[in-house]
């Protein structure tokens, strides 16, 4: 008994002495994938925010005042050149005609007379039966009539050409747009009946501002994108306004933007992106950047006394290109940039770079 005694208490000592002597192990670090940052042609873009307008768009107005009769087109509809549109009343117009034409047969009669009597008066002149002074009486009365009745024709022609302005045809083909006026409404000729688009291109009207004038010119490329920033159109700067205005310290530029599948409207906001040329950058993947208040941040694995560590850099990014950001400030070409195992890091952890 004392034998065994003896040997588990010789147990528990080696035991303890083997603990004893072991030497503490540090952490081996946090195994983590890394990409080299490298150097990409990024296009240098700024987006506005643009109008498209069409030059083919004419807002309709009436050449004459009066009431609306009748309205022969609703909105949306698409109608050739020379449809009548809106009916406003032409009663008085028709009226003042009437007058006009009875006076042209009034004096139409009249010259008729009056020539009579001056060739009468001629055959009498001739036969020494009345004076000269007879004659040139008659005669004069004879180119008054003739001078009224042309006057009276002119007149008659522009009634009649009024006339027609009461019935609002379409000055091209076109799809109306919305109809502000009911029947009933008096209007004047600067009350606006309707719009009349005529399918095809637009032109964006772009505001740059002032800062960046310098930089604008004929022919730099524009891309129309929409919300999730997907090209839908793209273009080239055609006019940059020599002046600038006033009021926003903008400079207008204007592009032309085909519009083949009617995707975009006449008057409607949109996003315009200027593309001012292109420069090598720093680019990253988005998977290696983070966000903390505003500031971005990407752990890049660098060596430190013989160990490998991952440091945070605050970034300074542009725009996306790909899946990748565009680094302005922060990261430098060759700098490796960890892109897996990031929630598990803070700034000087060891990694582990695995190989192969």
């Amino acid at each position: 008994m004392a034998a065994i005694l003896a040997l588990a208490a010789l147990g528990v000592a080696c035991s303890a002495g083997s603990v004893r002597g072991a030497q503490p192990q540090g952490p081996s670090g946090i195994p983590v994938k890394v990409e080299t940052a490298k150097l990409v042609s990024v296009n240098d873009t700024t987006e506005y925010v643009a109008t498209l307008k069409s030059r083919d768009t004419a807002v309709i107005m009436p050449q004459v005042e009066g009431q609306i009769i009748d309205i022969y087109v609703h909105s949306g509809s698409r109608i050739s050149a020379g449809t009548p549109l809106m009916q406003i009343d032409p009663a008085k117009q028709q009226a003042t005609l009437k007058t006009q034409e009875d006076t042209l047969k009034a004096k139409q009669a009249e010259l008729v007379w009056d020539q009579q009597e001056f060739e009468r008066n001629s055959g009498l002149y001739d036969a020494k039966v009345v004076s000269k002074q007879a004659l040139d009486q008659s005669k004069t009365a004879l180119d008054q009539a003739k001078a009224q009745l042309q006057a009276l024709q002119a007149q008659v022609r522009q009634e009649t050409v009024q006339l027609h302005y009461y019935r609002v045809t379409a000055p091209s083909a076109g799809i109306v747009g919305d109809i502000p006026v009911r029947v009933g409404d008096r209007v004047t000729t600067t009350t606006a009946l309707t719009t009349l688009d005529k399918p095809g291109s637009l032109e964006a009207y772009v505001y740059v501002p002032v800062e960046r004038s310098s930089q604008l010119r004929p022919n730099l490329p524009v891309q129309i994108i929409d919300q999730l920033g997907t090209v839908i159109a793209e273009s080239r700067i055609n006019f940059v306004s020599p002046q600038v205005d006033s009021t926003t310290q903008t400079v207008l530029a204007k592009a032309p933007i085909a519009n083949n599948n009617d995707k975009l409207r006449n008057a409607q906001f949109i996003h315009a992106r200027i593309v001012w040329g292109s420069q090598d950058r720093t680019v990253v993947p988005v998977l290696a950047v983070s966000r903390l208040g505003g500031q971005y941040f990407a752990f890049v694995a660098e060596q430190q006394d013989g160990k490998t560590v991952a440091h945070q850099k605050p970034l300074r990014v542009g725009d996306m290109t790909g899946n990748n950001y565009v680094v302005l400030e922060g990261i430098k070409p060759g700098d490796k940039i960890i892109v897996s195992g990031t929630q598990f890091l803070i700034d000087g952890s060891p990694v582990v770079i695995p190989q192969g």
